[in-house]
């Protein structure tokens, strides 16, 4: 029987060896870390899901043991995603032990376990080469940006500005929503945003001429509905029509439903992620780079960025042709 992935909203009771209970202890261990709201959020949901499932089987969960939790992976990798209908991925998985593991790690600092029931238990096995993310091709990123300038509506220039950001710069949804006016800046000739990256890292990227022209042209519309001068905004970059922050899954639908307008074959899949993804490949293939791709993206290992690039595996890029080549103009 499928099993719903919404998250369950469950409050354990307090514990005796953690001070203030489950809860409190959460959120001194994501205060502990430097985190975007959204992962602190999604961190939330692992362990509220993980007590949950102790606590449906009667188990301690300052008593378990590396079995109980293979125990719980299993149902994890069983957990039929309700928008999909398909298991979780193994990524999903492992990424929902590993924040387990370091919840674990900080109760052991705080001396209310001796050891981390996550360190010896068994983790999926995670292609590092591999990502479901499916992504676009330059003409398809053309035509979604077609599809957003035809668009029409209130919020038509906000989607047109959203879309450009993701294209252009390859944004998460979550940076992008998270995006606020006075984050918007220059430097050194470049017009210039500023954000908290993954990880809690600071970072800016320049907007090109495009996105610029189309965040302008956003920011003026809403003024003049707001009936002040684009200096006097404040808030939240991209809003709803009542003025509040834009959320990701309303991204998600912008995407899909322009997909779908600009006849993108797998529109009903695609994601803002899918933005990214395109960036990354499309970035390699005009010659940029690995490390500056890499930076660009905020990608800690670079074997995050490759995995990004899907053109990574084209016969035309083997370096043998470059050696080839050098070996040619050696001997003249």
């Amino acid at each position: 029987m499928a099993v719903s992935n919404t998250p369950v909203l469950f409050r354990p009771p307090d514990h005796p060896a953690l001070p203030g209970g489950p809860t409190a202890v959460t959120e001194a261990w994501l205060r502990n870390r430097r985190l975007s709201e959204h992962t602190r959020d999604a961190y939330r949901r692992d362990v509220a899901n993980w007590l949950a499932w102790c606590t449906d089987r009667h188990l301690d969960p300052l008593r378990v043991n590396f079995l109980h939790v293979n125990e719980y992976a299993r149902t994890l990798e069983s957990t039929l995603v309700a928008r999909t209908g398909r298991p979780l991925t193994p990524a999903t998985v492992a990424r929902r032990l590993s924040a387990l593991s370091s919840w674990y790690d900080f109760l052991v600092k705080l001396r209310a376990v001796d050891t981390n029931p996550v360190a010896d238990a068994d983790r999926p096995r995670v292609d590092r080469d591999h990502s479901a993310t499916i992504g676009l091709t330059p003409d398809e990123v053309d035509a979604l940006l077609t599809a957003a300038d035809a668009d029409t509506g209130p919020t038509a220039a906000r989607n047109r500005a959203a879309i450009a950001l993701l294209a252009d710069l390859g944004l998460r949804v979550g940076e992008l929503v998270a995006l606020d006016i006075t984050d918007l800046g220059a430097e050194r000739g470049h017009r210039s945003v500023r954000f908290v990256g993954k990880g809690g890292k600071a970072r800016r990227r320049a907007l090109t001429p495009s996105t610029a022209h189309a965040v302008d042209t956003y920011l003026a519309q809403r003024a003049a509905a707001e009936g002040v001068q684009v200096n006097e905004l404040t808030g939240p970059l991209l809003v709803t029509a009542s003025g509040a922050r834009l959320d990701r899954h309303s991204v998600f639908r912008l995407v899909r439903r322009l997909a779908r307008s600009a006849q993108i074959p797998a529109w009903a899949h695609l994601s803002p992620h899918s933005l990214r993804h395109a960036f990354a490949t499309t970035a390699r293939a005009e010659g940029v780079p690995l490390e500056d791709v890499q930076d660009a993206m905020g990608h800690a290992d670079p074997r995050t960025t490759r995995r990004y690039d899907r053109d990574r595996h084209n016969l035309d890029r083997d370096p043998a042709y470059v050696i080839w080549a050098a070996r040619a103009r050696r001997r003249g």
